[in-house]
């Protein structure tokens, strides 16, 4: 069977090349390798902009529309709105009944978003619980693998620490539960203190030595046999029966792209290519690109390491036309204007069928609506199972119990 593949995006506008390179292209690789589920994450979009929620509507179906242009088949991929599948709130409503604020508040984007967006009022629930729905959209598929970049891995980690917890609470019968609170007993008050700060260590801190640690010190504690050992050591550990499966990174490579300045390509910093931008705003953005500052004159010759054209060059051209530009520019060969040109036509190349796709589905919004339709089912029809069992662990079964 195909290994189950999560991912989304938050609609926040239109995309552009750095989100082909470093997304889009590897979701087309994968939807032919994996069982994948791509979602417009609209929830997710209200935990930075809910006081302007004017262009989130448009955002949803202009992004859907563009995921179709570059080749993303709803053939082979389920493509659906993350809002049309309440399961995605419901799971993080209850994921939230048992996660310590604490494991919320170090996640690394809560600091970081906090700082980067000084001129918004980020202290509310909803940002800081921003984890609980990613983990939601992740463990509702049982997903195997989650492309990330190497960056974006400790985000990852939250959601196996919390399928942890709840495999740890929930995934024991009685009789478990009973020994393991026996062989707590059994080891006094001082030990407990020790073996709940190895616990807390691994748990809340990811520390892999404290679970060697902790081995070695239950092995000291003349009162448990060795089934209670191994008993409490899986208890440190969250170990019981899977109910909430732990996904897996599924590393991608980062985008080699700058933006048009040379930093990263953002909407925010403005020196993005849209998707669908008008060809001959292509070529002015291009043409106008900062290059080697010391490159003043057109006789004065460059190193093309320190120009933004370069890493454009690095994504759109072949050896040979890299090598052209090498030795071009660092003899003054050639100006700036003419190592700009190939990077012109690539572009212009690489974005001409992707609009014509995207003309063609913007005109066709009941036809768009039918695959988001269609897609939402899927998912929900994949994510109920899940709950089902979420719900039976949690005691929520309620008409199981009545007779």
């Amino acid at each position: 069977m195909k290994e189950i593949i999560v991912s989304g995006m938050r609609p926040t506008g239109r995309l552009h090349i750095g989100h082909y390179h470093g997304v889009l292209k590897n979701w087309v690789r994968l939807q032919d390798q994996g069982e994948c589920y791509f979602f417009v994450a609209d929830w997710h979009a209200l935990t930075t902009h809910y006081e302007s929620v004017e262009g989130i509507s448009t955002a949803v179906w202009d992004m859907l529309v563009e995921w179709l242009a570059v080749g993303i088949d709803p053939d082979k991929a389920v493509l659906f709105i993350q809002s049309h599948v309440p399961q995605h709130a419901e799971l993080a409503l209850l994921l939230g009944m048992l996660t310590p604020l604490s494991w919320l508040e170090r996640v690394p984007t809560f600091k970081d978003q906090q700082e980067k967006l000084r001129e918004r009022d980020l202290a509310t629930f909803g940002f800081l619980g921003y984890p609980l729905l990613m983990t939601a959209d992740i463990l509702l598929y049982e997903a195997q693998q989650v492309p990330v970049g190497a960056d974006q891995v400790a985000h990852l980690e939250i959601s196996r620490e919390l399928a942890r917890r709840f495999n740890s609470f929930y995934g024991r019968d009685a009789e478990t539960r009973q020994q393991i609170e026996k062989g707590l007993q059994a080891m006094g008050k001082r030990a407990v203190k020790t073996f709940t700060q190895l616990q807390q260590r691994f748990q809340q801190n990811g520390d892999l030595l404290a679970v060697s640690e902790a081995a070695e010190f239950l092995r000291q504690q003349s009162g448990l046999s060795p089934l209670m050992q191994a008993q409490l050591l899986a208890h440190l550990e969250g170990k019981g029966r899977e109910i909430l499966r732990e996904p897996q990174a599924l590393l991608t490579a980062a985008s080699k792209l700058p933006g048009l300045d040379g930093q990263k390509m953002s909407k925010s910093y403005g020196n993005t290519i849209p998707l669908q931008e008008d060809p001959e705003l292509i070529r002015k953005k291009i043409r106008t690109m900062p290059t080697d500052p010391a490159r003043v004159m057109r006789t004065d010759p460059g190193t093309p390491e320190k120009c933004p054209v370069w890493g454009f060059h690095q994504v759109y051209s072949n050896e040979e036309t890299r090598n052209w530009v090498r030795q071009g520019c660092t003899s003054a060969g050639i100006g700036c204007l003419d190592c700009k040109q190939p990077v012109i036509e690539a572009v212009l190349a690489e974005l001409a069928p992707i609009r014509e796709r995207a003309e063609y589905w913007a005109a066709r919004p009941a036809q768009l609506r039918e695959i988001a339709h269609a897609g939402a089912q899927r998912a929900r029809n994949r994510a109920e199972p899940t709950m089902e069992k979420v719900r039976s662990a949690m005691g929520l079964a309620h008409e199981q119990g009545f007779d």
